[in-house]
């Protein structure tokens, strides 16, 4: 089983970056489950998402402790106390990042401008960009078991606004993504 966690912030898409992962795995023939955690219901504020991937059916019904992947759509998540215990020893890490972020060292780490993306393709606003689809594009090139145009078409089935736009924001992240460093 995959244990996949989203750390981000209210306003920046986690949950549904999740729901829309989780329709493109069921494409690919996987059992899914996902769920969100947040506190308060407000911009800003903390917010985590999880997804479980599997082959075979998922019996286990509790929140992810420890994942074996993070996506972190607001880089400062990664100085919370909490970030680092969440993951496990050599978790694969994807951070939205232009420069490689150096307190991850002991991760298998991967980052993106998702943010830039976001901007490029007018998703969100200037001062609250959308990256959700971007950090996906990103993920599809590292995870290796999931195809791009599964990716997609989960995009143009869960993205009702600005679908083109997004579509494009996946493919950029995709080609994009530093991966390993």
């Amino acid at each position: 089983m995959k244990e996949i966690t989203f750390f981000g912030r209210g306003g920046q898409g986690a949950v549904v970056a999740s729901e829309i992962l989780a329709n493109a795995y069921f494409h690919e023939g996987y059992n899914v489950q996902c769920f969100p955690s947040f506190g308060v219901e407000r911009r800003g504020a903390p917010v985590t998402a999880f997804l479980r991937v599997d082959e075979g059916f998922i019996y286990l019904r509790s929140m992810i402790y420890r994942a074996d992947f993070g996506l972190v759509l607001a880089p400062d998540i990664v100085n919370a106390p909490t970030f680092k215990p969440s993951l496990k020893d050599k978790s694969t890490i994807l951070v939205n990042a232009k420069e490689k972020p150096s307190q991850l060292s002991e991760f298998n780490l991967s980052y993106v401008d998702a943010t830039g993306i976001a901007l490029e393709y007018n998703l969100g606003s200037k001062a609250q960009p959308l990256v959700n689809t971007s950090i996906l594009g990103a993920f599809a090139k590292i995870c290796c078991d999931l195809k791009l145009d599964n990716l997609l078409r989960a995009v143009e089935e869960k993205v009702p606004m600005k679908t083109r736009q997004n579509l494009k924001a996946v493919t950029k992240a995709y080609e994009s993504v530093v991966s390993g460093e």
